[in-house]
């Protein structure tokens, strides 16, 4: 990362590998912007947190623009060639190697230095480390590997030049090359998916029929507390109980838990989901005719009997459709748990496009992917429907 003051109250740095700086890119066809004054009443975009946001800022009121910041490279390239932006301001590296990739962009401004990039710990944490990175780097320079290596990805002015004009670009692969080249790694991201789907579905299943017979049942008490689980899990965002699953547990608990993505995925979805499926069971059962309760009673069967043999197989017919729909919109929600790291089909789809800057023809991919699997698996749970309700 770049190494700062501020930084330096949290991380130690090695000894810094590359000198920084930011460029301005703008889309390939576009001859209207050649330099900062060009950008008066345009928006450009820039990555949070980032020296090229920084840098935009800081000359943002002088030249007259907007700056909209994102979080990704690859989604700031596409909102210029999109015309969602006029310009981008990126780190002199990352843009160059962008560039490279024939990611539809060109650098119109000369680079602006600025920090450097170093290697980072946390502080007084790791000195061993970071000596041996420093020795690790000094002999790749001493070797000549260094200056081979920045060669390779920056073009052959990148240790003193800024001009990313110069950079060789690669030819474009085609839609159907770059398929065959991502298929491995979407298969994977498939895969996870369905896997942590399935496995959350059964646990989400087996919480909505414990919490539902709570919800209709005579006991307040467990009335209460399954409406409070409703309540609170209905309520808040699935993007909250993910971070908080994965980043607040292991910190209240003081060190890393074994296996913990794939758990805090398990509980993030499965409660969640829990919670509607709590409802939509609750909805079934009451659904169900009082007058077939009345007539189980007066033949004299047990309440226990009444909801496992009459009650219960009437509301399975009932809720089945909203259940099957439950499943759907928990293999979608799966996708929000890219944001903690877990390696589902879209984050799978953001490492490719990280590297290959092809998001359209990606993305592309990934939603033909996910609708090919919605519907077989639609079409399995029907197929399950009809000849368990028949």
């Amino acid at each position: 990362m770049s190494i700062t003051d501020e930084r330096k109250q949290i991380y130690d740095f090695s000894d810094p590998y590359f000198q920084s700086g930011v460029q301005m890119a703008v889309a390939k066809n576009d001859t209207s912007i050649t330099k900062y004054a060009d950008l008066k009443g345009k928006t450009v975009t820039a990555k949070t947190g980032s020296e090229g946001e920084s840098y935009a800022k800081s000359v943002a009121g002088k030249y007259g623009f907007t700056v909209k910041s994102v979080d990704q490279s690859a989604t700031m390239y596409e909102m210029v060639k999109s015309g969602n932006a006029a310009a981008v301001f990126d780190d002199y590296p990352v843009l160059a190697y962008g560039i490279s990739q024939n990611n539809g962009l060109k650098a119109v401004t000369p680079k602006v230095p600025e920090g450097s990039y170093g290697f980072a710990v946390n502080r007084a944490k790791n000195p061993e480390l970071l000596a041996a990175f420093n020795v690790g780097l000094k002999e790749l320079r001493d070797s000549g590997q260094y200056d081979k290596i920045l060669t390779k990805y920056l073009g052959n002015n990148a240790s003193a030049s800024a001009d990313t004009n110069a950079v060789k670009t690669v030819k474009k692969t085609s839609f159907w090359d770059l398929a065959k080249q991502s298929f491995p790694a979407l298969m994977t991201g498939l895969r996870n998916t369905l896997i942590i789907t399935a496995l959350s579905f059964i646990i989400a299943l087996i919480l909505g029929l414990g919490f539902g017979l709570m919800r209709v049942g005579t006991n307040k008490v467990l009335g209460w507390i399954a409406k409070i689980y409703v309540a609170v899990f209905r309520g808040t965002p699935v993007l909250v109980w993910a971070f908080f699953f994965y980043f607040g547990i292991p910190q209240l608990a003081g060190h890393a838990l074994p296996n913990w993505l794939w758990i805090s995925g398990l509980l993030t979805l499965s409660l969640n989901s829990g919670s509607y499926l709590t409802e939509i069971i609750r909805g079934a059962i009451q659904s169900v005719d009082v007058g077939q309760t009345e007539g189980a009673r007066s033949l004299g069967m047990t309440s226990s009997q009444t909801l496992r043999k009459v009650v219960l197989p009437q509301a399975v017919k009932i809720g089945t459709p909203s259940i099957i729909n439950q499943l759907v919109i928990m293999l979608k929600d799966s996708s929000l748990l890219l944001t903690i790291g877990f390696a589902d089909l879209l984050y799978q789809a953001q490492q490719l496009y990280a590297s290959n800057f092809r998001v359209t023809e990606t993305l592309l991919m990934v939603g033909i992917i996910y609708f090919v699997a919605i519907t077989l698996l639609t079409w399995v749970a029907n197929i399950a429907d009809r000849r368990l309700n028949k």
